[in-house]
């Protein structure tokens, strides 16, 4: 709920203030007309799935409801994805953690292969890099 709160203020804001922040000259610097009219476009495109979709990428979930509102896009075409895919990528992250904890035994056992195969790369980056430092110097 919290998460869905806060992107929805976000977005809120970003549709009362964005387009006159963007027209401005900080803003200008930050992304050109050119560029913010394509994201608009976009958003008018791809909304309802791409907010979705977008929303459950981990890099792009934050600039998701900030667009929205520069965008245009009406609350329900914008915030109804929004919950939605927050929903779905909370559950799953919940679902992800219990399992997670109810088999811990099980876990710290592939973590503790995984850091030995993770040694042992970094090892053998090490020796490849200092071998490749000492012919290069020898030239």
């Amino acid at each position: 709920m919290a998460n869905v709160a806060s992107a929805s203020l976000v977005y809120w804001l970003a549709r009362r203030y964005g387009r006159e922040f963007f027209k401005g000259p900080t803003g200008r610097r930050l992304l050109t007309p050119p560029v913010l009219a394509h994201i608009e476009a976009q958003y008018q495109r791809h909304g309802t799935y791409g907010i979705f979709v977008s929303r459950l990428l981990p890099v792009w979930r934050a600039v998701v409801p900030p667009f929205a509102g520069i965008a245009g896009l009406s609350a329900p075409r914008a915030l109804i994805p929004l919950a939605l895919a927050s929903a779905l990528w909370y559950g799953l992250l919940t679902v992800l953690v219990a399992t997670l904890g109810t088999n811990l035994d099980a876990v710290v056992a592939v973590l503790g292969h995984v850091n030995w195969v993770l040694g042992a790369t970094a090892v053998g980056v090490l020796i490849f890099l200092a071998v490749w430092i000492v012919r290069r110097l020898k030239r």
